[in-house]
């Protein structure tokens, strides 16, 4: 007897007959249903109904074990419909029938039900929703009411705001004048400059890979900048700093040289091996390119042209003086900018700078040299705090040279000394001494109180006011001549020459001082130039009892070395003073020449109590009686004066040590040239004016007259008698 076969057989599945199930006993061909597990069929066909997936306990919906499986037995299966349904009935009607229990499947007992959680239920977003859009309309009316802020009510001042960002100014400097001397040589002058700088950051060990790259870089830049290498090194070691300050207006000669330097290790960096890297120490070496203000002679007429300050404006001398003529008007650019570069298409306005005025000075280079040479040798030989000498030419009333000692290099003022700056022949007021007596015996002349030949008693001691006076050496009387006085320079006999001025004291006192201020003295030069003193010059009321007679020979008065110059230069011009210039002219950016003013001319004397006068000042000079002796110029007529007075001491102000000095013209019977030397507190040898001064009036006088091509009268000097014998 065969196995049922089992309906989800495929094989089973190709019959739609046996799909039915077997039929019932004695009934061919029609289904045997199955047991029903809850009562008969819906239908009345007796079918057992497996019940629908709502109406199963929970436990046998999730239960995988009821679910129909291959595994189950053949009593719980379904039987097969039989392929051939007549052996079927044959062998259904054969076999035994089972019992109707037996054909009934036992029920299951019922399994506990699980309860099913409560489905989750979502908030409601409306009233977020509506917060959020609350909000967003906030915002976006903030941002409406900051738009028409900007763009409707300021929004002039917010365009202006833009274009100030936008638009970047730029100053152009104007280049600024030369100052030249006379014949157009340049003693101050203009050229490009770099400053030196450095990103020591580029020079950090993490990016070039060397620990001593900033000590390597100093030793290549100290000697091309002339800075100390340990300060350039601490400078370059900086590594958090992106900008160091190396050395301020290089020359482009100092800067070329850095450049090929700097292009050698590149060179040699690229021809490196890999295995031996080796990096350019000055990789973070810049310029930032400037202007530079140059003295091409360096100390030369120092005191004359000044310096510069830091922010590139006279600080001394002419160049502070001539500040607005010389700098110029700087100029302006201004360009569109976006991002921090300039917008090439943008709108650019310039205005260009307008170039300073080039100075065009009396001075002449080469007698300024030598002037300069000669005074700064005597200066040390007689170990002096200082000197100057002054070169005017008698009858422009030019200086041809003003030369100081010592005196400072204004390409560099940090190593030179502060008192050494500025210009000591214009702002030392000092006590002439003998060289005054000149402007005392030239009022006697021009009063006619007296004449050369006019003889005068020297004692030894001469007993006015409260003291006593005395000549600088101890001497018997001496019986000289008016010309005798000047010559052997008596102190003793210019008081007894200018009492004659008046009939008292007093009178005589006021004529001195007129003639005194006649000479320009106690008054401005005329030069204006910065710091100078006009000298003290007291009223003849307020002279004191020992002023009255010692300013007819040089004490209790002052002046400034060009003052004195001019006095001399008065008499070689004929007693017609011309104030003192520096300046001959001035030529504008374009290319203009507008001579300077014609300086003021004065009548001290006349012309021919200045040519008296220039025959005594011979005998100074060409008697063996005189002081001057060491000023002669062989094939020259020479005449000069020497000076020896007391130092007021500008530190404690009381007499301590001497100024010796000299002063003449040449030549002396047609006066051209006038050279005035000054040397303050020698204190090495001697400390009297002709033998302290005199050799520098000789030397410098002689230079200047073969450069300017002055040549000798050939006149022989008239003697004029010194002295005279008692009872003549």
């Amino acid at each position: 007897m065969s196995e049922p076969r089992d309906p989800r057989d495929p094989e089973n599945r190709r019959d739609p007959k046996a799909r039915r199930g077997p039929a019932r006993p004695g009934t061919p061909g029609r289904r045997v249903p199955r047991p029903s597990q809850g009562g008969a069929s819906p239908r009345g066909e007796g079918r057992p109904q497996r019940p629908s997936a709502a109406k199963r306990p929970a436990d046998a919906r999730r239960d995988p074990k009821r679910a129909p499986s291959a595994n189950r037995s053949s009593a719980q299966r379904p039987a097969a419909a039989p392929k051939n349904p007549g052996a079927a009935s044959k062998r259904a009607a054969a076999a035994p029938k089972r019992p109707a229990a037996a054909q009934k499947r036992a029920p299951r007992p019922p399994r506990p039900r699980t309860p099913t959680p409560a489905p989750l239920r979502l908030g409601n977003p409306r009233p977020r929703l509506r917060l959020v859009a609350v909000a967003l309309t906030l915002v976006m009316l903030v941002f409406a009411v900051r738009l028409f802020q900007v763009q409707a009510v300021n929004a002039d001042v917010y365009a202006a705001k833009a274009n100030v960002n936008r638009y970047v100014p730029v100053t152009l400097a104007a280049e600024r004048g030369a100052i030249t001397d006379r014949d157009g040589v340049d003693l101050a002058t203009t050229v490009d400059a770099y400053d030196i700088t450095a990103d020591p950051s580029l020079l950090a060990p993490d990016k070039i890979k060397i620990d001593d790259a900033p000590q390597k870089a100093a030793a290549l830049l100290a000697p091309i900048l002339g800075e100390d290498q340990k300060e350039l090194a601490e400078k370059l070691s900086k590594s958090g700093s992106r900008y160091v300050l190396l050395s301020r207006r290089q020359s482009p000669q100092v800067w070329k040289q850095i450049k090929d330097l700097r292009s050698a290790l590149d060179a040699k960096a690229q021809a490196a091996p890999k295995s031996d890297p080796r990096p350019n120490v000055l990789l973070g070496i810049f310029a930032d390119e400037h202007s530079k203000r140059v003295y091409p002679n360096k100390e030369l007429a120092s005191g004359v042209l000044g310096f510069m300050n830091s922010e590139g404006k006279g600080a001394g001398g002419l160049e502070a003086s001539l500040e607005k003529k010389l700098a110029g008007k700087a100029g302006k650019l201004v360009y569109a900018q976006s991002g921090g570069r300039r917008v090439p298409t943008a709108d650019t306005q310039e205005h260009p700078a307008v170039p300073g005025t080039d100075v065009e000075l009396t001075l002449d280079r080469d007698i300024q040299w030598a002037a300069q040479e000669a005074i700064t040798k005597q200066v040390e030989k007689s170990k002096a705090d200082r000197g100057y000498v002054v070169v005017q030419d008698t009858k422009t009333g030019e200086i041809l040279a003003l030369a100081n000692a010592p005196a400072f290099d204004p390409n560099d003022i940090t190593r030179s000394d502060a008192d050494a700056l500025g210009n000591a022949a214009l702002s030392d007021a000092f006590e002439p001494g003998s060289t005054s007596k000149l402007m005392s015996l030239a009022a006697v002349l021009e009063e006619g109180a007296a004449t050369p030949s006019t003889h005068v008693t020297v004692p030894n001691r001469l007993h006015r006011g409260d003291r006593l006076f005395a000549d600088d050496i101890d001497h018997p009387t001496w019986h000289l001549t008016l010309n005798g006085v000047l010559a052997k320079s008596s102190n003793i006999g210019t008081i007894l020459s200018v009492e004659q001025l008046g009939k008292t004291q007093r009178e005589a006192n006021q004529v001195l001082h007129s003639y005194l201020r006649k000479f320009g003295i106690g008054q401005p030069t005329g030069l204006g130039f910065p710091g100078e003193t006009p000298g003290i010059l007291a009223k003849p009321q307020d002279w004191s009892t020992s002023q009255q007679y010692t300013i007819p020979f040089g004490q209790g008065l002052s002046l400034n070395a060009v003052q004195a110059a001019s006095v001399y230069s008065t008499i070689a011009n004929g007693g017609e003073r011309i104030a003192p210039t520096l300046v001959r002219g001035t030529k504008g950016p374009d290319g203009r020449y507008v001579a300077a003013p014609k300086p003021e001319k004065t009548r001290v004397v006349s012309p021919k109590t200045a040519k008296t006068l220039a025959r005594m000042l011979e005998s100074v000079v060409d008697d063996q009686e005189g002081t001057g002796t060491a000023a002669k110029i062989p094939g020259y007529r020479v005449g000069g004066k020497t000076g020896t007075s007391n130092r007021v001491d500008p530190k404690t102000g009381r007499y301590h040590g001497y100024t010796a000095s000299f002063a003449g013209f040449a030549p002396a019977d047609k006066p051209r040239i006038t050279v005035y030397c000054a040397v303050q507190n020698p204190t090495s040898g001697s400390y009297f004016g002709g033998q302290v001064c005199g050799p520098i009036y000789k030397q410098v006088m002689q230079f200047a007259l073969k450069s300017l091509q002055v040549p000798p009268t050939g006149a022989e000097a008239p003697r004029l008698p010194v002295s005279f014998k008692p009872g003549e």
